[in-house]
Order: structure tokens, then sequence, then C-alpha cells
């Protein structure tokens, strides 16, 4: 991708290193680092003056150009009447390079970085450490975090609140939390992925005078995921269309969990799929009967019976894990969709019943493949070391599928090395049968054709905002019954001045 103004670089997330790469890109077409750093500081003081009348307010500033924001913040809102003071981590004489240059220009004292400094504050702004920052927090610096908390003092951070790794959202010893984070240029991961969101508060990404032409250079491989790059690839009905043509999804459902095959099939009737079908053991193919409606329900005695639901090439996607149950049936039926060149969604039961094997099922993914599992499914598959990007990034690559690692900070990764990191999923998606419905979701967009990487950020973002319309309450059918109110505000997106 070397379209700079492509939805997916305007959505995209810069790791520390990219970030300090686009800076140096910028200084060298031109523009100094201290007039980058003077428009970072006015960006802050700029949002700090929108959301508060003057108060008294403390800058705590590193010896970074962190730091350096925070001297041009202090600066500012000095200017613009606010009382403030300020403190830094180390000696001012230190300072070097855009820090050096800006502390120069606060007119005020300097004081040393210490708890005490918050006394008499309203606010503060916490400058100390950026995204970037390698090392544990200990010391004095730590000791000013904490108190900023036990003050209960509102922080606005620049960059990322101290503590919080940008690239992983990992905490370095300690981090404030923030009611806002003023960013610059383009979001990191570290404000999206957990436990570093929960820290950000609002997340305001400025503009400083970086060109997204740097972006071109830099290729960023992670973005936010949002409509906008997807949107287009997205499988709208047209007129010419029939039932057939709008593919014919199939679920592998289960004997005894059956709530969650019904959910997953009805999820993928409305994401769009023409046709459904569920493949129901056949001492429980009277409750799938009786509940499904608008669903072909087919009793299957076993593995035969399935392969020739199989044999139908009609059937070009199917879902396989919810409520299957753990053992060499699933297993067969797993390779058997597989082996069939299907489009396969893996979940739940169909990954653990790997746990012990899962080289055989990455051996057998030929055609497009999107596994959905939680922490636990993920770990009985996959190496766990590292942060949850780049555990999710080496999954799918290892296995050859899509890899969506569900949780409140989902990242769904391609095995190109591709990967999204959704942002829109309440909490109260954290019930009984939310998984099925969403691996439902990510079927009947497969079975209508759309890519794996872009069927399953589609799904994770239409789950999230299906419950977000329903709000609390919510239980897993309510995501099936509210996912129409969420394609119709997608739909609107695609329609210049309608409001989703």
């Amino acid at each position: 991708m070397s379209d700079a103004t492509a939805p997916w670089y305007r959505h995209a997330l810069l790791t520390p290193g990219e970030m300090g790469e686009a800076d140096r890109l910028t200084i060298a077409g031109g523009i100094a680092g201290i007039d980058l750093m003077e428009s970072a500081g006015r960006a802050v003081a700029d949002a700090v003056s929108r959301r508060w009348p003057p108060r008294p307010a403390v800058v705590l500033c590193g010896p970074g150009n962190n730091g350096g924001d925070g001297f041009v913040a202090a600066r500012l809102l000095r200017e613009r009447g606010w009382p403030v003071w300020l403190a830094v981590l180390g000696e001012r004489a230190a300072l070097k390079g855009g820090a050096a240059a800006a502390a120069a220009r606060w007119p005020g004292a300097v004081e040393t970085l210490a708890p005490s400094v918050l006394d008499g504050a309203d606010l503060a702004i916490d400058g100390i450490f950026g995204a970037g920052l390698a090392r544990r927090i200990e010391g004095v610096a730590a000791e000013t975090i904490a108190a900023l908390g036990k003050r209960r003092l509102p922080v606005v951070a620049i960059d990322v609140p101290s503590g919080i790794d940008g690239a992983t959202g990992e905490i370095s010893g300690t981090a404030p939390e923030a009611v806002l984070t003023v960013t610059f240029f383009r979001r990191k991961p570290g404000h999206l992925l957990l436990p570093g969101r929960s820290h950000c508060g609002e997340t305001l990404v400025a503009q400083i005078g970086i060109e997204p032409s740097v972006l071109g250079r830099i290729a960023p491989q992670t973005a936010v995921n949002d409509p906008e790059w997807w949107l287009e690839r997205f499988p709208w009905p047209r007129p010419t269309m029939h039932k057939y043509s709008r593919g014919h999804a199939l679920v592998a459902a289960g004997a005894v969990m059956t709530g969650a095959g019904r959910l997953a099939a009805r999820a993928a009737a409305r994401a769009g799929a023409g046709l459904v079908t569920v493949a129901a053991p056949q001492g429980a193919f009277p409750v799938y009967a009786a509940a499904l409606t608008g669903v072909i329900v087919q009793p299957v005695a076993g593995l035969e019976d399935f392969s020739g639901l199989l044999s139908d090439k009609r059937r070009n996607a199917a879902l396989i894990g919810p409520g299957a149950g753990v053992g060499g049936h699933t297993r067969d039926m797993v390779l058997a969709i597989l082996a069939a060149g299907r489009r396969a969604v893996l979940d739940a039961d169909a990954l653990t019943a790997f746990a012990e094997d899962p080289e055989t099922m990455f051996a057998a993914i030929r055609s497009p493949c999107v596994m959905t599992p939680h922490e636990g499914e993920f770990a009985r598959l996959f190496e766990t070391a590292g942060s949850k990007l780049d555990r999710v990034r080496r999954a799918a690559q290892k296995s050859g599928a899509v890899v969506a690692l569900k949780g409140s900070d989902t990242v769904i990764a391609a095995p190109d090395g591709r990967a999204a990191i959704n942002a829109n999923a309440p909490p109260i998606l954290a019930t009984a049968g939310s998984g099925d419905v969403l691996a439902g979701i990510i079927l009947g967009l497969l079975a209508q054709g759309m890519e794996p990487f872009e069927a399953a950020a589609a799904a994770v973002w239409l789950h999230g905002d299906a419950a977000r319309r329903f709000g609390p309450g919510l239980v897993a059918e309510d995501l099936v019954e509210t996912l129409p109110a969420a394609l119709v505000g997608l739909d609107a997106r695609r329609q210049p001045g309608v409001r989703p």
C-alpha cells in the first residue's frame, strides 16, 4: 500500500519508532524540530483551554521531547492568564536539543519534580515520559505519579500517560489515569490496547505540521478498525442478485449447547447470507427445526452426512465451533471443511479440539479462514509471549488464517502482517453467546465473498456497534436483533450528508 491518502493510512496507528521516523522525515523536509515542538505544545494548551477555565495548573516535564512539549504548553497557558508552575525531572541544565530550546523560552521558575509540586494545583499536565519509554518508572517520578492518583487531580497527558508503552499499551511500573490525552499526527497502538486505553481517557489527535505523505515511506501495517478502510468492500446487495448469489452458509451445530449454533445461524442470515443451513445432530434436530425459521435445518448422523452437505459447492462458507463439543468428531469435521476448500470460520470448540496438535489444523488451511479465539483458546494453540498485537500477528503468520483475538480491545491480524485494533466494543458484550453471534456475522460476510481480513474487521465493528445501540441489559439474542440497525447506520456512511 503506497498511497498515503488511502483510508488505511488515515486511520493508521504508529509505533513510537514509526512516529520517530515521521518526525525525522518532516525535519529532513525543512520543518525545524523546535517548530514541531511549538505546534505540539500549542495543541496541548489549546485542548486544555477549551475544556477548563483558567485554574492553578502544574506542568510536569521529563528530560526528553515530551518535556519540551510541556515547557511550550506551560508558557502558552501562562500567556493566556493561567496560574501555571512547572517542575522537571532532573536538572534543567541537562536538557538537550528541542527540549532545551523550549525550556529557554519558559520565563518562570523551574522546580524539581517531586510530589510536593502538586500542592495547590487543580489540574496537572503530564509530560514526564513519552510513548517510547523503555524502562520501568521508579523513584521520584513514580512517587509523583502515585500522588496524582491519591489527590484525584485531573490529568492531561502529553502523547501518552507517562508509563504507558505506546507500542503495546503495557504499563512500565506505574501510570496516571488521565482524563484527556493529546497525541500528535496519528494515534499509537498503546492508545487502544489495554491496559493503556483505560489510562488515556479521551484521546485527541492534533495535527502539528507533519504531512500525510510521510506515511507512504513508513508504510504502517496497523490501523484502527474503522469502516472507512473496508466499507467499499462490504458486500451490499445489488439489484441483479438473488439468494443463491449472496452465498450459502453452513453452520455445524452441536447436540447439547444448541443455543450457540442457533445464534450463529441467525447472525449469518442477518449479516446477509442468502441461505443458511444448520447441520444438526439427529438427536437435536427437533430443537433446531422448531426454533429456526428462514434457516434450513438438515439432520446429520455423522461425518459422512456432513461431508455430503459440503459436497454441494453452493455451500461456500462454513462455521464450526459454537457448541460443537471437544473431541475427535469435531476435529474430523474441521478437517472436512478445510479439505473441501470452503471459506471457514473456526471458533471455540473447533480450536480447542486441536490443542494437542495445532500443526495438523494449520497445515490443512488452504482457503480463506478466520479464527476467533478468546484468550484461553488462543493460549492452547499459540505462543503467549509478547504484546497482544505481536502475539496475534505471529499467530496469523503461523496458521495462515486471519486471527481475531477477542476482548475489549479485539485485535484482527492477517497472515500478510496487517493488523487492526478495534475500539468500539462496550463492556456489555461480556455476555454468554456474544462470541457465537460474532462468528455468525463473519460467516455471513465470508459467504457473500468478502475477503477474510476485511470480513473479520467489519464483523467485529458491527458487533460492537450493535451492542452500543442496544445499551445496558444486552444479551446475545439482542445483538442479532439490533444488527439491522447497525447495518442501516453503516449504509448511511456511504451517503454524503446522511447521519449514521
